[in-house]
């Protein structure tokens, strides 16, 4: 699955302090060998050059989620 900027996201990657975290991404860049990799934003900081198979499409809870923490 392809994501485009703007798309919320979850990133698995236990070497991230971001693992199991939903984020927005905010950049994609292509390699020169067609490799997608993303810059993902969280309400902590970034995370840049994720690759796709490190990437879920986030639920519609998960935003949900996140709306209820900022009240």
């Amino acid at each position: 699955m392809s994501f485009e900027k703007d798309d919320r996201v979850v990133l698995d990657d236990e070497h991230s302090e971001f693992d199991g975290e939903t984020g927005t991404i905010t950049q994609t860049m292509e390699s020169m060998f067609g490799d997608v990799t993303y810059t993902i934003s969280f309400e902590e900081g970034q995370e840049a050059g994720v690759p796709e198979d490190a990437l879920e499409e986030a639920d519609e809870d998960d935003d949900a989620d996140a709306d209820e923490d900022d009240e």
